[in-house]
């Protein structure tokens, strides 16, 4: 769309695309502050740390991931019947005074599980609000790069977390009246309340914003023929949830979102404690590299969202299109398996994190960019007033799979730990060579995970290919 057309139209729904950028940005930077926690709260209690096993933190890590995904579910009808406005305000209250709350957990993991999870509850709305938002304010072809844009808030969330938490984690603050850790949950939930002045100021349905020039109104509803929803009136009828699992297009979401959410997951809670595992380092040493891994997954995230128009644009149906895309972007992830090759420091020396960390930058991008296009598939074939709630449907599935990932990484971990402490002891091994054994036998655990991370995205394009094979909108909600 050239300049001359923009200025015709009008540009205001990108205006609410960066609201939801900022909103996704935070919703990430909160949910991110565990993960680069996790090696100081491994740390045993003497040293400043809470003596966490890798299963304590799975517990905790999986509590959240298992409430946010079980109240995805419900935020996805909510934000139906409530609208976007109301629905989004309420998640990232919820999520911002629990995210604060976490500072006085104090020790048990248990604590900090049950508070993770209520902080889970409104972090679960971002999505089904967001998502809903996009197909309220974009025509179809705009949607994927649309959600494209605001889901790279994920990464900028995650990268700024990167930075400032353990910037904010191992500082004295106070002279030590408060704990670092303490900090970067108070901090970074009081960032997020901020953002609702912004929300209440710009925010309104097409329908109702007056800044909205009828041009630009008339665009966005320009395909609504192909969507069987054509009035706001409509959109807010309310659909029975359980008339959405008799469509196989509910189910090839449902499959995606269980088989890959849990990828994304293990690299946000996680990564922090293999560069320890695997490179000996955390604190400040990590703020870099895992910055450059968000970083690179930006732009997988905003041209992934795009790439489906490369082949529109040479004449392919969309639908098509969408799952060509998908196809291309399923095979990337295959490069995870050689991580642990690329992280043999014996073999690459001091480079080895380097090159981990391009291929986990792969990977991380690969899912981006696979999510956006994800998730319009929802908005291409459901109507509008039903958006929200498939995301919702969805999002229980991905947080499910989330869990199994959590407790799998923890427990695997923690099993090959234990391997590595039973060999220390058998032969008598102490101090640098007793941690580098164990580490060893750790770096296995993660290669392993690795490896499940490498095919995930493959399965779950071929099953969502076998249940839609071509596309079909849903006409009779």
């Amino acid at each position: 769309m050239n300049k001359s057309t923009v200025e015709k139209i009008g540009s205001y729904r990108w205006t609410i695309v960066g609201l939801l950028f900022f909103a996704t940005t935070i919703n990430y930077m909160d949910r991110q502050v565990i993960g680069y926690l996790k090696p100081l709260f491994s740390k045993p209690l003497a040293e400043g740390g809470l003596a966490w096993t890798n299963t304590d933190f799975s517990l905790v890590t999986s509590w959240f991931v298992g409430f946010y995904a079980v109240m995805t579910f419900f935020a996805g009808f909510v934000i139906d019947k409530i609208g976007t406005k109301l629905g989004l305000a309420l998640s990232l209250i919820i999520w911002s005074l629990f995210g604060i709350l976490n500072a006085f957990a104090g020790s048990l993991a248990v604590v900090h599980a049950v508070i993770r999870s209520l902080f889970g509850i409104g972090e679960a709305g971002n999505f089904p609000a967001s998502n809903k938002t996009i197909a309220e304010w974009f025509p179809k072809k705009e949607r994927a790069l649309a959600i494209g844009i605001f889901n790279s808030g994920s990464n900028v969330g995650a990268m700024i977390a990167s930075l400032a938490v353990p910037a904010i984690a191992y500082a004295v603050w106070f002279n030590g009246a408060i704990k670092g850790w303490q900090m970067a949950f108070l901090i970074t939930g009081v960032i997020g309340l901020i953002w609702l002045v912004f929300w209440y100021w710009l925010y309104e349905t097409p329908k109702k914003q007056k800044r909205l020039l009828k041009p630009e109104y008339d665009y966005i509803h320009s395909d609504d023929e192909d969507v069987v929803v054509s009035n706001e009136d409509e959109i807010a009828t309310k659909v029975p949830w359980y008339r959405l699992f008799n469509y196989k297009q509910t189910w090839a979401f449902v499959f995606g979102k269980f088989m890959t959410d849990g990828i994304w997951w293990f690299l946000l809670f996680w990564l922090p404690d293999f560069m320890k595992q695997q490179f000996n380092m955390e604190g400040h040493a990590i703020m870099i590299p895992l910055f450059a891994v968000y970083a690179v997954a930006i732009i997988g995230s905003v041209t992934g969202g795009g790439f489906p128009m490369f082949f529109m644009n040479k004449g392919m149906e969309a639908y098509k299109a969408r799952m060509t895309a998908m196809l291309i972007i399923a095979a990337l992830p295959f490069v995870l398996i050689l991580t642990p090759y690329f992280g043999n420091v014996q073999h690459f020396g001091s480079n080895a994190y380097i090159y981990a960390l391009i291929v986990i930058c792969i990977g991380a991008a690969a899912h981006q960019a696979w999510s956006a296009n994800l998730f319009t598939t929802v908005s291409d074939m459901f109507p509008k007033k039903s958006v929200g709630s498939v995301t919702g449907i969805g999002g229980l599935a991905g947080g499910i799979g989330g869990v199994l990932v959590q407790q799998f990484a923890g427990r695997l971990t923690d099993h090959f730990k234990a391997i590595g402490d039973a060999a220390v002891t058998a032969q008598h091994l102490a101090g640098n060579a007793a941690e580098a054994l164990v580490q060893s036998h750790v770096q296995t655990a993660y290669g392993i995970m690795f490896g499940l991370c490498a095919f995930a995205y493959l399965l779950a394009w071929i099953v969502m290919k076998i249940l839609v094979p071509k596309h079909k909108p849903i006409t009779d909600l």
